[in-house]
């Protein structure tokens, strides 16, 4: 089994603290796995079997388990006798209404760690914050990083092979499950991955009967990736198509796709102003593979495509992700961690002109400022600003 080490040194971090840790990420990103790996380190570290209790509540001995006191009899009947420390680890709670009571009372009451995962954003809102009160910490999970990919595939990365995976990656993308089967059954196993999040995390939570209008609209914020999104103009193009959705709708779709971490929303900031527009926002799509599978494999905008794997990528290093307006200029990313700040401009190859660089020019602070290629151009900078190929910043690290 692959060991995500990076993920697992965050669990590790806060075991035995008083937080509760809450693994979120899109369905089939590896958290089951993580909860699993975090078991046998506990194991590993001398912890008896008997006071580690996991619980999945997707498989079938837990499908009925779907209320606080089921849940909690369920909890009660795996609590040691001998009422030592236990470690608790559930799998996808979300589907337990009302688990935020118990969870909650477990840590007041009893001397336990608590690992839980879902797939769900709201699991971090309304209930949970007001009753833990800072008291749990988030670890969220995306699919492989191309670094990943490359360790799983075991390819070296300073062999001639890298463009060649770049460029599966690229296709496929990094979901664990497609990156470790063979390259016919990957169309087959995204769109197993696709239709469960849209049908299980999407349309069933959201009570959404028309799944067809959902899936159109997915596969036109697929793509679009990068570009400003207007929910009345999405309206306006679906009712020509003779498709009836309300700019309403849109928005709450839109809403549900994020909820279920499948897309992520960049807002416009005003550096100058320093605050964020009411403007329209861009969306990416948490895997490049469910991007590509939503237009149906099509071979075009790699532009967007290539700003969509450094958006995900950006947040996997933990940055918080905005789109920079300056005056009547664009920049692609302003990214920042706690002090630390990042700009980026993204071009699939660099243009005659020198448009990419100028709008970075334009930012007056001292912070790095990046220009990320789709292809290797063989230049380190251009007007004093860095020039980077995908393939090595990605490989570059954090």
């Amino acid at each position: 089994m692959y060991i995500r080490k990076d993920y697992l040194d965050k669990i590790i971090d806060f075991k035995d603290s008083d937080f509760i840790k809450v693994i979120t990420g899109v369905r089939r990103s590896g958290k089951s796995v993580m909860l699993m790996q975090y078991k046998e380190y506990l194991i590993d570290s001398g912890v008896l079997k008997d006071n580690i209790i996991y619980i999945n509540l997707e498989s079938f001995e837990n499908q009925l388990i779907k209320t606080e006191v089921d849940f909690r009899d369920l909890i009660i009947s795996f609590i040691p006798k001998t009422k030592e420390k236990f470690y608790l680890l559930v799998d996808e709670i979300q589907f337990v209404k009302g688990w935020q009571r118990i969870i909650n009372g477990l840590r007041v009451s009893y001397d336990c760690d608590i690992t839980i995962t879902g797939s769900n954003a709201k699991l971090l809102s309304g209930e949970l914050a007001s009753l833990l009160s800072g008291r749990y910490v988030e670890i969220p999970i995306y699919p492989f990083s191309f670094k990943e990919f490359l360790e799983v595939k075991r390819i070296d990365s300073n062999s001639r092979e890298v463009d060649l995976a770049y460029k599966e990656y690229e296709k496929f993308g990094g979901f664990p499950g497609v990156v470790l089967s063979n390259e016919n059954l990957k169309p087959s196993i995204i769109s197993g991955i696709y239709d469960s999040i849209i049908l299980n995390d999407i349309a069933t939570r959201g009570q959404i009967r028309d799944t067809l209008t959902l899936k159109s609209l997915v596969a036109y914020l697929s793509d679009n990736v990068g570009q400003l999104v207007n929910p009345n103009k999405i309206s306006n193009i679906f009712k020509s198509e003779k498709i009836d959705i309300s700019n309403h709708t849109v928005n709450r779709y839109i809403e549900l796709l994020m909820d279920a971490f499948l897309f992520y929303e960049a807002k416009p900031y005003d550096i100058r102003g320093k605050e964020y527009l009411r403007q329209n926002s861009k969306y990416f799509i948490v895997d490049n593979g469910l991007r590509n599978y939503a237009v149906s494999f099509k071979e075009s905008n790699y532009g967007n495509r290539l700003e969509n794997i450094v958006f995900v990528e950006l947040l996997r290093r933990g940055y918080e992700v905005d789109v920079v307006r300056i005056d009547d200029k664009e920049i692609d990313f302003l990214a920042r961690k706690k002090d630390y700040v990042e700009y980026f401009q993204v071009t699939y190859h660099i243009p005659e002109n020198t448009h990419e660089t100028d709008n970075l020019l334009l930012i007056g602070d001292n912070f790095k400022k990046t220009l990320i290629t789709g292809r290797y151009e063989g230049v380190d900078q251009i007007s004093g600003i860095k020039v980077e190929y995908i393939v090595d910043w990605l490989l570059n690290g954090y």
